[in-house]
């Protein structure tokens, strides 16, 4: 087996020693070796992450591991959501080529910056305030973010990056010699024209284009004004334009609320007069297509492909699409089969900006 081979595996067993004892048996079955371990479990597993690691560096030999909880899990083309289980990759870079972070921004980063754009795989707490963190992340370390938020509907949010840690950001910031290639795609399509926020009240838009927001929603949507706006908007969300971005990326979020009294409407994001936004649906036809253009991209772009990682929202898998491995499928049929690791999140990273309802996808 050649030295840089990554390796994955994905056990699904409710009893968490023998779910680690089997996930590291079967990464062993494929080969020996390596000096980098991905590990994501779910939160239905009754387990905190520490002693899966625990295992899985006595019984392969690696000592460096990240991961973290999420709803769901995913390895090649297979995926577990909702279950109790564990997802694991095991790969080889050159060690000093990347170094773990615990919480802080790395300190020594700095001359690989120099060198060329470094980039970090991170994993966020998101019962703290994180923007302002991610955003000085990477303006210290100056490199490329992309991972996710921790998914768990219990009271565990633990992350690991050479050891446990809760709160701020973990992960592992790589070297330039490593080259990694990152696409986000995103699972919701537009609804109407992109529009400018004129007026707000307190946290409310209350007009758009300078009519009143929630008549500017009901006429994007043809749906006339006694209509089930509330039942609408379950549906629907706000897209959020990229500034000064020339590739059409945008965030979506959630409506936060209406007032129908008034006709405004509230999005769960701070926004201001001047700020564009456009409406938009969540649409699984939509999603599949751009999972598959935004996978067969990258692959174009990446001559040799030795491992993935892909984080995607908990409100995709089988919330969109029929099951939790669809997505995983759809992406290894663009990919063309490689060895690929990763969790379902409250959120996803890409630069430094949360994003939702997205797919990430880094290909090393």
């Amino acid at each position: 087996m050649p030295l840089d081979h990554f390796r994955t595996a994905l056990v699904i067993d409710e009893d968490p020693v023998r779910a680690a004892d089997r996930i590291a048996a079967e990464l062993m079955s494929q080969g020996c070796g390596g000096t980098i371990g991905f590990v994501y479990i779910t939160d239905r597993l009754n387990s905190g992450i520490e002693p899966v690691v625990a295992s899985l560096r006595q019984k392969t030999g690696v000592a460096n591991w990240i991961g973290t909880i999420g709803f769901g899990v995913i390895s090649g083309r297979g995926a577990a959501y909702n279950q109790p289980a564990i997802a694991a990759m095991i790969g080889h870079w050159s060690p000093d080529q990347f170094k773990l972070f615990n919480g802080q921004s790395p300190s020594d980063v700095g001359h690989w910056a120099d060198k060329g754009m470094a980039t970090a795989i991170v994993h966020v707490d998101p019962r703290f305030p994180f923007d302002a963190d991610l955003r000085q992340l990477a303006a210290t370390s100056r490199a490329y973010l992309f991972g996710g938020l921790t998914a768990s509907r219990a009271r565990r949010f633990d992350q690991f990056a050479d050891g446990v840690t809760e709160g701020g950001a973990s992960g592992l910031m790589l070297g330039p010699d490593v080259e990694v290639a990152v696409g986000v795609s995103q699972g919701c399509s537009a609804i109407g024209p992109v529009r400018t926020i004129t007026e707000m009240e307190d946290n409310m838009v209350t007009s758009l284009d300078g009519e009143p927001s929630l008549q500017a929603l009901v006429r994007d949507l043809s749906v006339t004004p006694d209509g089930d706006i509330a039942k609408l908007l379950r549906s629907l969300h706000v897209g959020l334009p990229v500034p000064n971005c020339d590739t059409g990326d945008f965030v979506v979020r959630n409506f936060a609320g209406i007032d129908t009294d008034k006709g405004l409407i509230a999005i769960a994001d701070h926004v201001e007069p001047g700020q564009k936004i456009f409406f938009c649906r969540r649409d699984r036809a939509a999603a599949t297509k751009d999972l598959l253009a935004m996978a067969q991209k990258l692959r174009k772009r990446t001559a040799t492909v030795r491992g993935g990682l892909y984080v995607t929202c908990c409100a995709r898998g089988p919330n969109l699409f029929d099951s939790a491995t669809e997505e995983a499928e759809l992406l290894q049929s663009a990919l063309g089969d490689v060895p690929l690791v990763g969790f379902f999140a409250n959120g996803e990273v890409a630069g430094d900006r949360i994003y939702g309802y997205t797919g990430v996808l880094a290909l090393f």
